[in-house]
């Protein structure tokens, strides 16, 4: 990864574990185009990697997740059609690779979480948050456009009803009322976070592999209007896992009244 694209963007792994850290702190590790760079070659680099199971994003320092864009930028980066327009591919690109990574990902929240912060916490698996943490989307209160992706990832998330109102007020929401909206999995003490997300990550990197990857694929086509389904891909997924080589240690450690020990394969 280069040291250019990875500034503030942190990744480091920890046995099965990848984790991606953002790193801002005097912005309340607002993101930066260096750092939505960053996201995504992190993201790939842990993809590529066989020994990573579970890919978990957190930000750094304990006031806020990430509490947007690095709105400093935007005079230089953001304030013509065309420069808009390349900074949204970047930041595109790092939240379609981390939606589509065929691992499972978890996004770890304490503090602020706003604007692209709820774009990086969507595109992840689950997100599990501490009990101060508080969300907003203030897209409305900046007079900036939403792109369709990340409105219907908000959509299929809370509900068309939820999405409405986080949008059209661009309020704060404390973390009770993520809760009951559904924006979040998991509500933790601020002092359990770190501990209950390491134990969940480690209950899943525990599992077979393909069959959390399978799941991921299935759950993505089941969100899918039935004509752009891929039946076939669906098919094929279950398939892989009847045919893997950990299906048969799954039954034989079963029978033997052990753990598993799942490869992959």
């Amino acid at each position: 990864m280069s040291s250019a694209a990875m500034k503030r963007t942190l990744a480091q792994k920890d046995g099965a574990i990848g984790w991606i850290t953002f790193d801002n702190q005097a912005r309340r590790n607002a993101m930066s185009l260096a750092m939505w760079k960053g996201l995504y070659e992190a993201v790939s680099a842990f993809a590529a990697d066989p020994e990573v199971r579970v890919i978990v994003l957190k930000g750094a320092g304990d006031k806020a997740f990430v509490s947007g864009a690095d709105i400093s930028e935007f005079e230089e980066k953001r304030s013509s059609e065309q420069t808009v327009r390349a900074y949204d591919e970047v930041a595109h690109a790092a939240t379609h690779a981390l939606s589509e990574v065929n691992k499972p990902t978890i996004a770890m929240i304490r503090g602020f979480c706003v604007g692209g912060g709820v774009a990086i916490a969507l595109s992840c698996d689950l997100r599990i948050a501490s009990a101060d943490s508080v969300f907003a989307v203030p897209a409305a209160k900046l007079g900036l456009g939403y792109a369709f992706e990340g409105v219907r990832k908000l959509v299929d998330v809370v509900g068309p009803s939820f999405a409405r109102e986080i949008f059209y007020t661009a309020r704060q929401f404390a973390a009770e009322e993520a809760a009951a909206m559904g924006l979040v999995n998991r509500l933790v003490p601020v002092d359990g976070l770190e501990s209950y997300v390491r134990d969940c990550a480690a209950t899943i990197a525990a599992n077979a592999p393909l069959t959390v990857a399978s799941i991921k694929t299935l759950v993505a086509q089941a969100l899918k209007d039935e004509s752009e389904r891929d039946a076939r891909l669906c098919r094929e997924v279950v398939a892989r896992c009847f045919a893997s080589a950990d299906y048969v240690e799954g039954r034989t450690a079963f029978m033997e009244k052990r753990k598993p020990k799942f490869t992959g394969r």
